[in-house]
């Protein structure tokens, strides 16, 4: 079974872009993956499917391919990795994996961080008007006199 660890964004970027040259039919054909309605993720206003791109990104990543199989498991919630990855990507209700359909008990809202106050802006420095060097601080240039 694959696991999806080692998938980063660049992996899943390489293979949209093979997508895209392949044209998504070719695509997912290449790969043995058949066309999985409702596993979708959008990129840059183009939409494309979400099981066989993760698939592809795991060759990438590994150098093996994942197999169609691979994703047509529960535990593997290929909206959730393209989500983490900063992608939208959407999944049919009922192939939520069984642990998001348990009611999830009610989060604690974090505590928020506490704010940091701007620092304040250096000060200019004096400048010499003859050598153009910074002045200390009694404002009379030590070259210059």
């Amino acid at each position: 079974m694959a696991t999806f660890s080692s998938v980063t964004r660049q992996h899943i970027l390489r293979a949209i872009e093979e997508h895209d040259d392949r044209g998504p039919d070719a695509f997912v054909g290449v790969y043995g993956f058949t066309p999985t309605p409702g596993h979708t993720f959008v990129h840059e206003e183009r939409t494309y499917d979400s099981k066989a791109v993760l698939g592809v990104a795991h060759k990438y990543a590994t150098g093996v391919p994942a197999r169609a199989e691979d994703l047509v498991d529960a535990k593997c919630d290929d909206a959730a990795i393209l989500r983490k990855h900063g992608f939208v990507a959407t999944a049919p209700a009922s192939a939520a994996p069984a642990t998001a359909r348990k009611a999830a008990a009610p989060r604690r809202k974090a505590a928020s961080a506490p704010t940091r106050k701007p620092a304040a802006p250096e000060p200019e420095l004096a400048i010499c008007p003859t050598c153009f060097t910074a002045l200390p601080a009694t404002g009379i240039c030590d070259e210059c006199g």
